[in-house]
C-alpha cells in the first residue's frame, strides 16, 4: 500500500503520497501529525506564485510548530534531524518538504512548491518527503492568491481537517491519539484581517449549472473588493463605477480636453472631460474620462463613438470601469468632509481644528499680555511710593 494523507483545505482537498522509503523518519512524523489532527485549522501563512505555498504552524506566525517526536520524548526532541540520503531535488510542481527550522533539524511546517520549473536551490535546505497525486485545481486556486507585501494571502486558507488513508508506523502506547476531530477555537474562527472562506458551498436545490456559475463570480468578486478595500484601492467594497462617466484611449497625443468636448457635447450635456496628463512631463497620456449629465448621452457616445478617427487615431470607447473618478467629481462638500477625514487620519488637523488652535493661541496671547500689563503697572506702583517716601 502506498502511505497517503488527504488533506481537506477550505480551496479543495490535497492527496499527498509520503515516500517511506526514502524518507522513513519525515513519513512517520507527517503521518502521525495528521493523524493526531495537528493540522487541523493551521493556515496556510505563506504563499508565493509559482514559487511555494507553506503551512504546518498551528500560530500561523511561520516561527512555530514541533515535530511529533518533541510529543513523545519531551522538549529536547521537538525537532529532528533532516535525511538527505538519497538526494531528491525540487525540480516539478506538487512536491511536500518539511521547512529546515535552522541547523538541519526540522519540525511541522511544510511546504508544497507550486512551479513547474525547477526550484534547485531548495535542494540543500529543505527534505522532500511527498508528492501531490490528487489536488491539481487545489494547487492553482493557491497559486492565484492576492498576497501582501510580506506574501501572507489576504484570505482566511486553511487545512480544515486531515484522514491519514494508509500508515504502516506503530502507534506510541504512552502517545494518545483523538477519536475525533477537536473543535475550532474562537481565536482560530476569527481572524483579524483576513476573509473568511465558506467551508462548504450552499445547497444547490433547484438552481442550474449557470445560476451556480454566476453566484461563485459573484462571491469571488465581492471577495476581490474586500481585498482592494483592505489594501485601500477601495473606499468601500461595495462601490460601483459611475455609470454616466466614458473611458476614451486610444488618442492622439494633441488631442485636448476641449477638443473631445465639442466632438462628444452632441450626444448631451457634458458635466466633465479630462485628457489624463503625465504630471512631470504635462504630456498626454492618450485616454480620457468623459462625464455626461445623464446615462443616456453616456450609453449614445459610447454606441456611435467606438472606432471613430478623431486626430488620425482611431479611438476606443468603454464604459469607465474606475471608481477614480467617484471621489474627484463629488461634491464641494463631500470633498471637504473627505479631507477633514483624510487628515484626521494622517494625524494632521482639519480645517475646523486649525480654526479652535488659532482662537485658543490667540486667547493665551491676550492673557499673557494683560499678565505682563499687570506685572508693569505694580512695578510702576511700587516705584511711586519709594518716591513719596523719599520725600
Amino acid at each position: 500500500f502506498q502511505m497517503s494523507v488527504l488533506l481537506e483545505t477550505s480551496l479543495g482537498d490535497i492527496v499527498i503520497d509520503v515516500f517511506f522509503k526514502e524518507r522513513p523518519n519525515c513519513s512517520r512524523n507527517f503521518l502521525k501529525l495528521c493523524k493526531m489532527k495537528y493540522y487541523n485549522m493551521c493556515q496556510f501563512h505563506f504563499i508565493q506564485k509559482d514559487y511555494v505555498a507553506q503551512t504546518g504552524d498551528p500560530t500561523g506566525t511561520g516561527r512555530g510548530g514541533e515535530s511529533i517526536f518533541g510529543m513523545m520524548y519531551g522538549e529536547q526532541a521537538r525537532y529532528f534531524e533532516k535525511e538527505s540520503i538519497p538526494k531528491l531535488r525540487h525540480n516539478r510542481r506538487g512536491l511536500v518538504s518539511f521547512v529546515d527550522s535552522g541547523n538541519g533539524m526540522l519540525g511541522s511546517q511544510f511546504f508544497i512548491t507550486l512551479s513547474n520549473e525547477g526550484i534547485d536551490f531548495l535542494d540543500d535546505q529543505h527534505t522532500i518527503f511527498g508528492q501531490v497525486t490528487e489536488g491539481d485545481d487545489t494547487l492553482d486556486a493557491l497559486n492565484s492568491q492576492i498576497c501582501d507585501e510580506a506574501h501572507s494571502p489576504f484570505k482566511d486558507i486553511r487545512i480544515n481537517h486531515t484522514t491519514v488513508i494508509y500508515d504502516p508506523f506503530d502507534d506510541a502506547k504512552s502517545f494518545p491519539y483523538p477519536s475525533r476531530s477537536p473543535s475550532p477555537t474562537m481565536e482560530q474562527l476569527f481572524v483579524i484581517n483576513k476573509i473568511a472562506l465558506d467551508e462548504k458551498e450552499e445547497e444547490n436545490d433547484g438552481k442550474t449549472a449557470a445560476e451556480i456559475e454566476e453566484e461563485m463570480r459573484e462571491k469571488e468578486a465581492k471577495a476581490q473588493a474586500q481585498i482592494l478595500e483592505m489594501v485601500g484601492d477601495l473606499r468601500h467594497a461595495d462601490e460601483k463605477p459611475m455609470d454616466n462617466v466614458l473611458f476614451v484611449c486610444k488618442l492622439n497625443e494633441v488631442t485636448t480636453d476641449e477638443d473631445l468636448e465639442i466632438i462628444f457635447s452632441r450626444f448631451g450635456k457634458i458635466k466633465c472631460c479630462e485628457v489624463i496628463k503625465d504630471r512631470r512631463t504635462s504630456k498626454s497620456l492618450q485616454y480620457a474620462f468623459i462625464e455626461f449629465e445623464t446615462n443616456e448621452a453616456c450609453e449614445q457616445a459610447f454606441f456611435k463613438m467606438d472606432n471613430v478617427l478623431i486626430d488620425d487615431r482611431r479611438i476606443h470607447v468603454d464604459f469607465s470601469q474606475s471608481v477614480a473618478k467617484n471621489y474627484k467629481w463629488d461634491k464641494k462638500g463631500d470633498r471637504k468632509n473627505d479631507m477633514r477625514v483624510h487628515q484626521e487620519r494622517k494625524g494632521g488637523r482639519s480645517p475646523r481644528r486649525r480654526d479652535r488652535s488659532r482662537e485658543r493661541r490667540d486667547d493665551n496671547r491676550k492673557r499673557s499680555r494683560s499678565r505682563e500689563h499687570g506685572r508693569h503697572g505694580e512695578k510702576r506702583r511700587r516705584e511711586r511710593s519709594r518716591d513719596k517716601s523719599r520725600r
